[in-house]
């Protein structure tokens, strides 16, 4: 078949797209729209590559949809490229573990699967964009959680060695709250020319964890003043709920992402969440059980807000005083209420954020 023969006939084939993506390279498969496998090749990550990629998917037809593994991950940079070239696009699981089992495990086969999800819609979401205010929430977050996680460790190692120290020092810390015993630890004048020594190697190790813990106390304000103005300029009515402070309100949003209206409904943003109860019933029994998936960083968001409203909302309070007297527990009156403020979140992040531009009002 001629070379113009062959693009002839690709022009009229539909076929869809599927990407397995790694740190250095990216496999890509080509299916028709039967889902029969036409071709496989591997690609480097990098913008080379990506331009690559998507050519060598034109030469086999009309690409109807793409599926990526990934696209948080090692396919961010290539979902960016393909979304600048408007090409329809969806991120998959990775592939079942029963089909592993059966069908064995390579990039080619992972990338096929990947490209029959896509076309049938099975387990398949659409990626977040990553080129917006939303994600630059999310790099400053990174850095917080990690400053918050590191400071918390040095407060526990400093506990850890308290309770090891020589019993001169230990009887001098131990019953000191957390405040002194930082600022204790941080004016402690070791003899560092005895380091050998256990009583002077304890203070020298006190004074390092409590200095580094102030440091990362002061590198968290540093960002949290960061923070805060990209959350207020992102959806400001977000931070006017109650409960929802810039920190809870900067987890949100990340969750939802840049294109929030990816979301279908408040139901599938609380399965995101993990706040919606999943179905467990059989026969004659009806019940839900606990979901344990979703965004445990959201989960945890919205959990703070239940408690905060808890205790200083009047309506949360009366809505607590009724389900008590209906039977409820206090666990599953908090699991009802997570998913009525996930409701509530959902229609908020959904909302687009009024523009103060005279023109663009205009």
């Amino acid at each position: 078949m001629t070379t113009i023969a062959r693009d002839r006939t690709a022009a009229q084939i539909e076929i869809a797209g599927g990407i397995d993506t790694h740190q250095d390279t990216h496999t890509a498969a080509v299916v028709d729209s039967t889902g029969r496998p036409l071709a496989a090749r591997q690609f480097p990550a990098k913008a080379t590559g990506y331009r690559q990629l998507l050519t060598w998917l034109h030469g086999f037809g009309i690409i109807l949809v793409v599926g990526i593994e990934g696209t948080g991950a090692y396919g961010a940079g290539l979902a960016r490229h393909l979304a600048s070239e408007g090409i329809s696009m969806v991120e998959v699981d990775r592939p079942d573990r029963k089909a592993r089992r059966f069908a064995g495990k390579s990039d080619p086969l992972d990338a096929q699967a990947a490209a029959r999800a896509a076309l049938a819609g099975v387990r398949t979401g659409h990626p977040k964009t990553r080129d917006g205010q939303v994600e630059a929430l999310r790099n400053l977050r990174v850095a917080r959680r990690s400053a918050v996680d590191q400071r918390a460790d040095c407060l526990r190692r400093i506990k850890t060695l308290v309770v090891t120290a020589p019993e001169t020092l230990r009887e001098k810390l131990r019953s000191l709250p957390d405040s002194r015993l930082l600022a204790t630890c941080a004016a402690f004048r070791p003899d560092i020319s005895q380091a050998s020594d256990p009583t002077q190697a304890t203070r020298i190790a006190l004074r390092s964890l409590a200095r580094r813990h102030a440091d990362l106390t002061t590198e968290i304000t540093d960002l949290d003043a960061l923070i805060e103005p990209v959350v207020k300029k992102t959806n400001p009515r977000l931070l006017d709920l109650n409960g929802v402070g810039p920190d809870v309100a900067g987890q949100l949003l990340v969750t939802a992402g840049q294109n929030s209206d990816r979301l279908r409904s408040e139901a599938a943003f609380a399965m995101l969440c993990g706040v919606a109860p999943i179905p467990a019933s059989s026969g004659k029994t009806h019940r839900h059980r606990l979901n344990r998936g979703g965004d445990r960083q959201a989960n945890a968001a919205i959990y703070r807000i239940v408690l905060c409203r808890m205790r200083w909302d009047p309506r949360t309070r009366a809505y607590v005083k009724r389900r008590t007297s209906e039977g409820l527990s206090k666990k599953d009156i908090i699991r009802c209420l997570k998913r009525l403020i996930a409701r509530e979140i959902y229609y908020v992040l959904r909302t687009p954020t009024p523009t103060t531009d005279p023109t663009i009002a205009a």
